[in-house]
């Protein structure tokens, strides 16, 4: 790929992903395989007004080794000097930039429980500060191919091909590819914009799901919650930023606790390393009931249960089936994209941020008003050809928001 587009892209993300300021400081959270790419990237930042850039590198197969060869204790400890970092973290409220690259079977085979319960013994010694870092932060997650992904999509090309080909399908996806980047993001925020004031004006309590594949859900929807999508405001700073490139959805956090009847999945979800495929969710009393996967049922499980909210609801999202990652014709064993080809739900931690006025309230009232909680947020698609979505109102009126898998309005 021509070094004049990847610093168009590193500059989309700088500027109009995590929209860095003057004298701000910026994380960037990168695999050990991007050297170039986020030396690119740290510079754009630099040249946005960053005062320092750090990097947060990560290694799929350090991973693996840890897992293997740690006992459970260790690997669910968090040492002092990380937990000094993450204290500076959520008190200077860095400008967080997650570029993703990784294999999405880098983690096949592990011990998924260990590693679990090393995630939530982890997570509860790190949750002050991520409590402390939410809605406070500006935020971007993009990525860029690495050479095990590309292979993946394009098991056929040659790896240099595959690389290449999957460059222009990231780029072509978040509208990096032609144009200027940045004035196109900021048309389609506008247009994300549109959407969501038409949807938030019909007052919605539920949203049920139906299609031919036998999904028959509804979901209950908290009163107070809005749809969002695109560009996002820090309260702390007031500065616009968008949180993923790409974005095609419009989301909202459900009331946890409220989702009834049977989902069934359209994509593989990439869950610790591994992908999850052809499965199913039953709800009852808004929780996870009964499951099943073709493939990585053990890992699909592994997700559901580890909290007392990661069987529970977080955010659902409508995206249209002929959106333009769905046109690529692309499927890219990556939650980043997959989730933008199609409409999809999460399991786990709601987004605080969909409540009106959200600001005002502190995270136990959130709770209390149904948004969830939990150490994770997993994105898995249900979007199909002939999906339809309906709104309810509190008064009973129904509404069709999607037939045949597009905008019913």
């Amino acid at each position: 790929m021509k070094k004049a587009v990847l610093k168009q892209y590193a500059r989309l993300i700088a500027r109009t992903g995590a929209n860095v300021q003057k004298g701000q400081s910026v994380l960037i959270v990168a695999g050990l395989d991007q050297p170039e790419f986020i030396e690119t990237l740290a510079a754009e930042c630099y040249r946005a007004g960053a005062s320092e850039v750090e990097v947060e590198w990560r290694h799929q197969p350090l991973t693996r080794l840890a897992v293997r060869y740690k006992s459970a204790r260790r690997l669910g400890e968090v040492k002092a000097w990380e937990e000094a970092k993450q204290q500076w973290q959520a008190e200077n409220l860095p400008a967080r930039i997650v570029v993703l690259s990784e294999d999405p079977d880098g983690l096949a085979g592990i011990n998924q429980a260990k590693y679990a319960s090393a995630m939530q013994a982890r997570y509860v010694k790190l949750r002050p500060y991520i409590d402390a870092r939410e809605n406070r932060e500006q935020w971007c997650i993009a990525a860029v191919p690495g050479v095990k992904w590309a292979k993946k999509v394009f098991p056929d090309l040659p790896k240099s091909r595959a690389v290449e080909k999957l460059w222009e399908a990231i780029l072509s996806c978040s509208r990096a590819l032609e144009g200027d980047p940045q004035e196109n993001w900021r048309q389609h925020n506008l247009e994300l914009k549109s959407r969501a004031e038409a949807l938030n004006a019909m007052g919605l309590v539920a949203l049920e799901y139906s299609s031919a594949n036998g999904t028959d859900l509804r979901v209950g929807l908290i009163p107070e919650a809005l749809f969002l999508g695109g560009a996002e405001r820090c309260p702390v700073n007031g500065v616009m930023y968008d949180p993923n490139i790409p974005s095609e959805e419009l989301f909202i956090t459900p009331r946890a606790g409220e989702a009834e009847g049977i989902v069934y999945a359209t994509r593989p979800l990439a869950f610790q390393g591994v992908l999850i495929e052809d499965f199913w969710l039953r709800f009852a009393g808004g929780r996870v009931v009964e499951l099943h996967a073709e493939k990585n049922e053990d890992a699909l499980r592994t997700l559901v249960e580890m909290d007392e909210g990661s069987a529970m609801l977080g955010e659902c999202a409508l995206v249209p089936y002929m959106s333009p990652i769905r046109e690529s014709g692309i499927l890219f064993y990556n939650t980043l994209f997959d989730e933008n080809a199609a409409c999809h739900l999460a399991l786990g931690r709601g987004y605080s941020s969909n409540i009106r006025d959200y600001e005002k309230y502190s995270l136990d009232e959130l709770r209390a008003m149904g948004v969830n909680d939990s150490m994770v947020h997993e994105d898995f698609m249900i979007g199909s050809a002939d999906l339809a979505v309906t709104g309810v109102t509190a008064s009973g009126e129904r509404i069709p928001i999607f037939r045949d898998g597009g905008w019913a309005f």
